[in-house]
């Protein structure tokens, strides 16, 4: 008996066969047979199948259905009756296995008995310039597991529906009668869910095994590149209602809500995309077949789907395409505000319809996505193109309607616009055009243009042959961009004549059509037989070697400009070059959290060199926007030139993390390392995570620490935390305390001497009433909120606001690398104030600070007022995170909470000022600031920059 057998399914695809037969015969693994079953194609697919099975007697075998099936599942079931291994792997023909995919499959197999082996499936994009790849859910498979049922890793389930990148044993196929459905598209969905319900052992391996070719230039379009055919659409449908019969007649509720939370996430979105680009009846049917499914979804699913997700699946079931054609939009445009949005009882709402239904009251709430706290510049709304059409002498009318979301744009804003077409390779030309109208109209800003596209559009020709367009809105000065979808609007009619700089034997007109994210853009085409035989010309010589020679000068090129900037080049050109310029003597440069902000001790020790009228030459690193910082400083990009030559030139560095690890330090550079915080948890080189590194990776941190020649300390907490951690040597100690605190020290003192607390300009610019308190929540970083950073508070604001908004106002400072979302009920009683780089203002401002782990509790303490410590994680984050220093519950100058009752609690009980935990707060300073004087700023400026004075 062969050991298994790799079923080859074909249809009229002679050309790429051999390819996949081939990726079977050259496996690792030996004992390996293919079993080629071709589905009545009509393109001599079979012969070739036939040729190879002559080629490979006794490996090879080639069978032929005696019609056409028209879809992947009959094949494939007639393989498995052909095939006489003992285990079974499926293959499309315009794909390949991975070379040791049978070893691995089949060994892990009989390792673990398990009836159903599945391995990593890698996407290949081989129509895109350089080939793209993604790894298919590789989440699954990181490492080897086994599973014992399928419900143990619902996920599986779900996500991973493929037939292809897994190995069965036969007799189970058989024993269990697992067949594919015939003639229906979708077929792995219903099969791979049988078999996961069916087997008794599953297990997964973390070895890529098969390479799922994805071909969108292809003549015959796959069933995944044909999603906007409805009958693509009802057979998904079918197989859904197939697998979820099965897990209903299983009792696997769970399993069946986390499917329909996937199949909102996923299998709708596929074929949403297309819906702004179809006629009436299309939608009507498209409607219908939904209706009736979306009506058996698991209400809890619209929960647990992304918003505008369950947005679309909501308004579609109501079958509301006013409200759900800007929904599709906004979710094939990310970020994109595409409804005016209603607000009620403090909440926002995507429309005023369906707030009667429960469910679309829930679904509908869009308050998390933030777009009411987003500045109009940042705002990126929708524009629906509502008229195109020919105008006289070579020109285009263009109508449309701006979405004006939340009345943002008020009525008696000033308002003008202007039309632009920009070459999409970027770095080409553009071209903007007047708009001659521009209104308000109610909900919306309407506008009308003609843009003489003929007489001024001057394309170079060839190289710029896809161009954009944009409306620029300005409403009092304030200016935000705006693409110009194109649903339910007409492109139709003749192209635009226009007069290439370049040549016009190839094209002498621009054609209007449909971007793939939805809107207006243009092309160069030829409108005569003879521009066309010429691009076939240039298209033939391009493609031949005079082309190839060309690319191939034009791609190394490219190669080296990107080489030139990229950062090997830059590292070179500081260690090369810039370093061997001379250092510029009374030259600072400083830097804050990786030139994300103009903050902490880095400022204040500017400011105060500033305050003493210090001569000398300062440069202030950025990362972001540098609105921030200060315009009496040279400020230079991190990672720019202009910033590698200021660090290799500069007498002093001045930073409160780190500067780039790789950038050496000149023997004549002082490092000043004020650092950002004594330290709760675990640091350097006491982290468990350290402990995996190799020698050299080690060596190379030590390196980096090695460049500090002074290291700010605030007690002898930091010199056992801090400094043993970093493996600093005592004579780079410097025990002065931290710059950024000796306003708080400053401030403590002065209440301390009877003197009156000045809220100052802050509090007005806030807006904050003097008869309210102010408690500030400042929570350390939080890595749950996936690649947007989006961290979740961990009370409910509207309780907050209800509950203490007539005592208190709640700034919320997230950590720099978070941020977070309120909803508008809560505007006056708690304000987000995370935009702002520095937090030592609002240290002095609050009356009262709630954290949880941040180092923000030892500069707080400096003031002598009262703290909450909401620790609701914390034993998660002490026990499976990074560990800590010492026991907080034990040291903690405040009461510790751990859910939103008792952090409520806590708050009402802050009456008597907190003097429960007086004596405990006195204790937290001797111990972790004993060297916290208010003076740190002037010592350093006397011990290191005295000299500079004018």
């Amino acid at each position: 008996m062969t050991e298994i057998s790799v079923v080859v399914i074909v249809y009229n695809d002679a050309e790429r066969l051999p390819a996949a037969v081939q990726s079977v015969l050259g496996q690792s693994f030996g004992d390996v047979e293919v079993v080629i079953v071709d589905d009545c194609s009509t393109d001599g697919s079979f012969a070739v199948a036939q040729g190879l099975a002559r080629r490979w007697p006794g490996r090879v075998r080639a069978f032929q259905l005696e019609e056409n099936s028209g879809a992947g599942g009959e094949p494939r079931n007639r393989g498995v009756r052909e095939a006489v291994g003992r285990y079974v792997m499926f293959l499309d023909s315009d794909d390949v296995l991975e070379r040791n995919a049978c070893r691995n499959l089949v060994e892990a197999a009989e390792a673990t008995r398990a009836d159903l082996v599945s391995g990593l499936c890698v996407r290949l994009h081989k129509d895109a310039p350089v080939e793209k790849r993604n790894e298919w859910y590789a989440w699954l498979y990181q490492r080897t597991r086994t599973l014992e049922s399928v419900a143990e890793l619902p996920d599986l389930f779900v996500w991973d529906t493929l037939s292809t990148n897994k190995c069965y044993r036969r007799d189970f196929l058989l024993e269990h009668d697992l067949r594919f459905p015939k003639g229906m598209f979708y077929e792995d969905l219903q099969f791979i869910a049988q078999a996961y319900l069916a087997a008794g052992r599953i297990t997964l391996i973390p070895n890529q095994v098969y390479f799922w070719h994805v071909h969108q230039a292809a003549a015959v379009k796959s069933v995944t590149n044909r999603r906007h055919e409805m009958t693509n659409y009802a057979h998904r449908l079918e197989v859904h209602r197939r697998i979820d019969a099965m897990l209903a007649e299983r009792g696997m509720a769970e399993m069946r809500v986390a499917k329909d939370v996937k199949f909102l996430k996923h299998d709708l979105v596929l074929h949403l995309r297309d819906l702004p680009f179809r006629d009436a009846a299309y939608r009507a049917e498209f409607a219908r077949l939904s209706a009736g499914y979306l009506a058996t979804l698991a209400p809890e699913a619209y929960g647990r789907a992304q918003p505008l997700q369950a947005v679309c699946g909501y308004l579609l079931g109501r079958g509301d395409w006013a409200n759900l054609i800007p929904a599709v939009d906004a979710l094939l445009n990310p970020g994109k505000v595409a409804v005016p949005l209603t607000e009620r009882e403090g909440r926002v709402f995507w429309c005023a319809e369906h707030l009667e239904d429960p469910l679309g009251r829930e679904v509908l709430d869009v308050t998390e996505l933030g777009y009411h706290t987003r500045p109009l510049e940042k705002m990126f709304l929708r524009n629906q193109l509502t008229a195109f059409e020919a105008a006289a002498g070579g020109g285009v009318r263009l109508a449309g309607r701006v979405t004006n979301a939340l009345g943002r744009i008020g009525e008696g804003a000033r308002l003008r616009a202007e039309l632009q077409f920009s070459a999409r390779r970027r770095g080409l030309q553009a071209f903007t055009f007047p708009v001659a109208a521009v209104r308000h109209a109610g909900e919306v800003i309407e506008w009308e243009a003609v843009a003489d596209v003929s007489g001024r559009l001057r394309p170079l020709g060839i190289i710029d042959a896809v161009w954009d367009v944009r409306l620029v809105l300005e409403a009092d000065g304030v200016r935000t961009t705006t693409r110009l979808s194109v649903a339910d609007t007409d492109l139709s009619g003749r192209p635009l004549p226009v007069r290439p700089r370049l040549t016009r034997m190839v094209a002498d007109h621009v054609r209007p059509h449909v971007s793939a994210k939805g809107h207006l853009a243009f092309e160069l085409v030829g409108e005569d037989p003879g521009r066309e035989r010429a691009r076939e010309l240039i298209t033939k010589s391009v493609q031949g070697r005079p082309g190839a020679l060309a690319k191939s000068g034009y791609r190394r090129a490219r190669a080296l400009r990107r080489q030139l900037t990229s950062g090997d080049a830059k590292l070179r050109a500081y260690r090369e070059v810039f370093s061997r310029l001379p250092v510029k003597k009374g030259t600072v440069v400083f830097e804050s959290h990786l030139g994300r902000q103009y903050s902490d001790s880095p400022r204040a020790l500017y400011e105060e060199m500033r305050r003493q009228n210090l001569q000398f030459e300062a440069y202030w690193a950025y990362s972001g926007d540098p609105g921030a910082f200060p315009a009496d400083a040279t400020l230079v990009r991190r990672w720019s030139l202009p910033y590698l030559k200021a660090l290799a030139q500069a007498e002093f560095w001045v930073d409160n993390q780190s500067f780039p690890l790789k950038l050496d330090k000149r023997p004549e550079t002082t490092y000043i390392q004020t650092w950002h915080g004594s330290a709760l948890k675990k640091m350097g080189f006491d982290q468990p995570a350290q402990k995996t590194l190799t020698r050299a990776q080690q060596a190379e941190q030590q390196r980096a620490l090695d460049r500090f020649d002074r290291f700010l300390v605030r007690s002898e907490h930091d010199v056992r935390t801090l400094a043993r951690a970093f493996r600093l040597p005592e004579r780079a100690l410097l025990r002065v305390g931290y710059p950024r605190n000796d306003a708080l020290v400053q401030a403590r003192r002065a209440e301390e001497a009877g003197q009156a607390r000045v809220r100052g300009p802050l509090a007005a610019e806030l807006g904050i009433d003097a008869g309210k308190q102010v408690i500030l929540y400042a929570p350390t970083f939080r890595t749950g909120g996936g690649r947007s950073h989006r961290f979740e508070l961990p009370f409910d604001a509207e309780r907050f606001a209800e509950r203490f908004g007539d005592r208190y106002v709640l700034l919320v400072r997230s950590h720099y690398l978070n941020h977070v979302t309120l909803p508008p009920t809560v505007a006056g009683s708690v304000l987000d104030v995370s935009a702002h780089h520095d937090v030592a203002p609002f240290l002095e401002l609050a009356d009262v600070l709630v954290t949880d782990y941040s180092s923000v509790m030892f500069d707080y303490a400096l003031l002598d007022r009262p703290m909450v410590f909401f620790t609701y994680d914390y034993q998660a984050y002490v026990h499976e995170q990074r560990g800590t220093y010492f026991d907080l519950r034990e040291h903690a100058p405040g009461p510790l909470v751990e859910t939103e009752e008792a952090f409520f609690g806590a708050l009402e009980e802050l009456g008597a000022g907190g003097r429960e935990y007086a004596a405990a707060r006195k204790r937290f300073v001797a111990h972790f600031g004993e060297y916290e004087r208010g003076d740190a700023a002037r010592t350093l400026v006397e011990q290191f920059f005295s000299h500079w004075s004018r």
